[in-house]
């Protein structure tokens, strides 16, 4: 206890450390300016950040200058746009900042008396003045006027001109805003804890200097954001550090290599257990890890139309048309940090298995996490979860049993901690670490344990926000005894099937029919329709074939076909191009294998917010599926992936020559074409597609989560202490115990890697496992779930330089109690393997 004491007052000595800044509402508007900037992408690279630049040393920087020596302007003094970015990224190198202004003007230039030019309303007297001065040079940057033969000329001979790289300095700054542009970033209670921690990372760098301790700390990207802040004040930045550590804190962002042993890695190992071991809480944190790089943008140029000039309709009264589930999701990072009160002479393996009690459509499954105090390890789970409910706690032991391959499990006792605690009816805090007594059956009416053993659990989790709604479709026919899972690709189809469109727990959502219009002389005419069955029984026409387009959900929408990527568009009172791929938020993440990238569509919505785009759902050619982020995009998303689906499966035909397009041919020849097995089938959606939780069922054959993929990492229980996910993994792993030497999930593991205790020097689920890898004991040298394997491999318990399910294993592969050297299934096992005890 006094220990913990001791941490305590740690942290309070931490929170009293003084800044002359209101950082949290200063944060705020940071977030606002980034938005702004990344909305005007020219100002990350080319001529017309050159000339940025060089407005920014002849112009900006002087005019700064005369305007803090005396009153040269009545009011605030308000940057252009162009000017404010380049001095942004300057003053985040407070140390060189600095000494140019002293070198040049004398003194510090700061930033009172300036307001931003995204909040400034008031701006005509800053562009008299700026006039004035610059009577040649417009207050906004003409970007047709941009000419960057003369700029470097025009800035080398400038008198007063940092010779700071700032062309460097923007482009390590550009990938920021993607790093810290999720919406809970801009959570009251997430940035309050972020100003918090802010101070404890201070409080590190104070005790290190003060005793002359040489470290490199590295923050989490919450308590980065209030750093850049605070240097954006520059003069309240360097009082403030000079009165604590008596010189101006460098910002070291020169830096970005991630990879194991390097100066980043290593410095962000030494800052967690130095967080840790001083406040006795934990520095990772939900929300506030790294997300990957920047994804590739799908566009250079910003889009331009007379569409986004229109304000899109609040409600659509189509959206009545269909009920579907609405659902929050928050992020979870858990950790176990230690236990104690066992029984005396207590032997065994200690883990965890955690829960929900109350299981939802995001998190239905029951996973392991080892002890920190036990193994010395920090093992973290990341996880998404409906908002609702309690975590559910199982303390077990392990011994080895009569079977030498498998260990006998005993139950210590059970303890749960409500969400509730956190987030309703207002969220109160996000983060949490305290002991839970354990409870345990009574037998016999006996007196409670005074003495309970008690677990230390640490959660931290983001602000609740709208989960993705996926949706898939399900063929249904006569010659189904069941539900398949409808596939695109398939040959062979009734011309009256219906497709049954369901959400995640296989409720009907609505039911869709193709209509091949009447017949003139024997040819096909044009009037194709998309017929829906609702709910009531009564029938709707979606959409009708119009030529050469298809008018949707009478005509508010019109899908239409282009020439090259993106494939088509759905335009409306918003504007969405369809491209082939995962694209944006989507796109896969440090994979070196993205063959079946290919068996995706991303829809993308261009507007004001977003000239550049922005994901809005995702299409899964091969296994039928549909993702929407916004309401608006359900049933217009829906009516489109069936129309597409219905077309590319027959060719073509009337309304879309798909099979003549290059781009097309590209993104469907190689993958798409292959007829689907009959034991396809609709499995547990998987979370591995980003920041939003998105749930997709991922495709047989890809470079899933390797090195790093795109969504959570899920269990990622061996991680050892990295910066963010690890390597850059930021999908689900599933129960990876233990990773020696992996990259995340694997080459090619895409959904939940199961209970997977040791796999050593392998690729998580191996190949190509889709599905759950099941219980994988031990999985030495071997691919997981093996090749192709996209059900559940049940338990393998020690597969040994095996393949796992197989060659082909596309059901679940039972009990593999062992299967040394052996191929599992089998070549082409399509089924269920039963109990194969021994096959060696």
């Amino acid at each position: 206890m006094d220990k913990e004491k001791d941490h305590e007052v740690e942290w309070l000595e931490a929170q009293k450390i003084e800044i002359s800044v209101d950082l949290f509402a200063a944060a705020k508007q940071q977030l606002q300016f980034l938005a702004t900037v990344d909305r005007n992408r020219w100002l990350y690279e080319g001529p017309a950040l050159e000339k940025a630049i060089d407005r920014y040393n002849a112009c900006w920087l002087p005019l700064l200058a005369k305007y803090s020596e005396a009153s040269v302007s009545e009011g605030p003094l308000i940057p252009p746009l162009d000017c404010e970015w380049i001095w942004h990224c300057h003053r985040l190198n407070p140390v060189r900042y600095k000494s140019d202004c002293v070198q040049f003007y004398g003194r510090v230039l700061d930033n009172s008396g300036v307001v931003s030019s995204v909040n400034g309303n008031c701006r005509s007297k800053t562009e008299d003045l700026w006039k004035k001065l610059y009577p040649e040079e417009p207050y906004d940057l003409e970007l047709r006027k941009v000419d960057s033969e003369h700029i470097s000329e025009k800035t080398s001979a400038l008198e007063k001109c940092t010779k700071y790289d700032l062309v460097l300095a923007v482009k390590r700054q550009s990938p920021f805003y993607h790093q810290v542009s999720r919406s809970h970033v801009n959570n009251d209670i997430f940035l309050q804890e972020a100003v918090a921690r802010y101070k404890g990372f201070l409080y590190l760098i104070k005790t290190n200097r003060e005793r002359s301790l040489k470290r490199f700390c590295v923050p989490t990207y919450d308590v980065d954001l209030i750093w850049h802040t605070h240097q954006l004040h520059p003069v309240s930045y360097c009082n403030d550090l000079e009165k604590l550590i008596g010189k101006v804190l460098e910002h070291d962002d020169t830096d970005s290599d991630r990879g194991k042993g390097k100066k980043l890695d290593t410095g962000f190992s030494n800052t967690t257990a130095q967080w840790e071991e001083t406040f006795s809480t934990r520095y990772w944190k939900a929300g506030a890890m790294y997300r990957g790089s920047t994804p590739a943008p799908v566009t250079t140029s910003p889009f331009a139309s007379d569409v986004l000039s229109k304000e899109p309709t609040v409600k659509d009264d189509s959206q009545n048309l269909i009920q579907f589930p609405e659902v929050e999701v928050v992020e979870v990072l858990l950790e176990i940090i230690g236990v104690r009160n066992l029984p005396d002479g207590h032997k065994g393996k200690l883990s965890v298995l955690f829960s929900k009690s109350q299981p939802d459509s995001l998190f239905d499954s029951e996973r392991r996490l080892t002890i920190l105090s036990e193994v010395g390890e920090k093992q973290v789970a990341f996880f998404q979860c409906e908002p609702t409910g309690e975590l559910r706690f199982q303390l077990v032991s392990s011994s080895p049993s009569k079977i030498p391959v498998s260990r006998e499990l005993k139950s210590l006792g059970f303890a749960s901690l409500s969400l509730k605690e956190f987030l309703f009816p207002v969220i109160t805090q996000l983060s949490v670490e305290k002991w839970l007594e354990l409870t345990t059956p009574s037998k016999g009416g006996g007196k409670a344990d005074p003495n309970p053993i008690g677990l230390r659990v640490a959660v931290s989790l983001t602000p609740p926000t709208r989960s993705p709604s996926v949706l898939h479709m399900v063929e249904s026919r006569p010659s189904c005894n069941d539900s398949c899972f409808f596939s695109i690709m398939r040959k062979s189809r009734q011309a009256k099937s219906s497709t049954q469109v369901v959400d995640e727990t296989q409720a009907e959502v609505i039911t869709l029919q193709m209509s091949d219009g009447a017949t003139v002389k024997g040819d096909h005419t044009a009037q194709r329709q998309v017929i829906g069955v609702l709910d009531s029984g009564e029938t709707r026409v979606l959409a009708e074939c119009n030529g050469s387009f298809w008018s949707l959900l009478d005509s508010k929408w019109s899908l239409n076909q282009t020439n090259a990527n993106p494939l088509f568009e759905l335009l409306g009172t918003r504007v969405v191009k369809i491209f082939s791929g995962r694209k944006l938020d989507y796109e896969p993440k440090h994979c070196a294998n993205r063959g079946n990238d290919q068996d995706f569509m991303t829809l993308v919505e261009f507007s004001k917010k977003h000239p550049y785009g922005e994901a809005v759902g995702l299409l899964d050619l091969r296994l039928g599926s549909i993702e929407a982020k916004e309401n608006w995009l359900v049933l217009p998303g829906i009516v489109s992936a069936f129309i597409i689906n219905t077309l590319l499966k027959k060719g073509g035909g009337n309304g879309f020559n798909v099979t003549t397009k290059v781009a097309q041919q590209e993104s469907l020849k190689s993958n798409g074409l292959k007829e689907e097995t009959k034991e396809t089938k609709l499995v547990s959606t998987v979370k591995a597609n980003g920041e939003t939780g998105a749930a997709i069922i991922a495709p047989k054959k890809g470079g899933g989560c390797g090195g790093g993929c795109s969504g959570e990492c899920g269990n990622m229980v061996k991680a050892a202490i990295a910066s963010g996910c690890g390597s850059g993994c930021s999908g689900e792993c599933g129960e990876m115990v233990k990773i020696a030497n992996a990259s995340g999930c694997g080459g090619g593991c895409s959904g939940e890697c199961g209970d997977m205790m040791k796999a050593a020097n392998a690729s998580g689920c191996g190949g190509g496992c889709s599905g759950e890898c099941g219980g994988m004991m031990k999985a030495a040298n071997a691919s997981g779930c093996g090749g192709g394997c996209s059900g559940e491999c049940g338990n393998m318990v020690k597969a040994a330089n095996a393949s796992g399910c197989g060659g082909g294993c596309s059901g679940e592969c039972g009990n593999m109690v062992k299967a040394a050297n052996a191929s599992g299934c089998g070549g082409g096992c399509s089924g269920e393997c039963g109990n194969m005890v021994k096959a060696a």
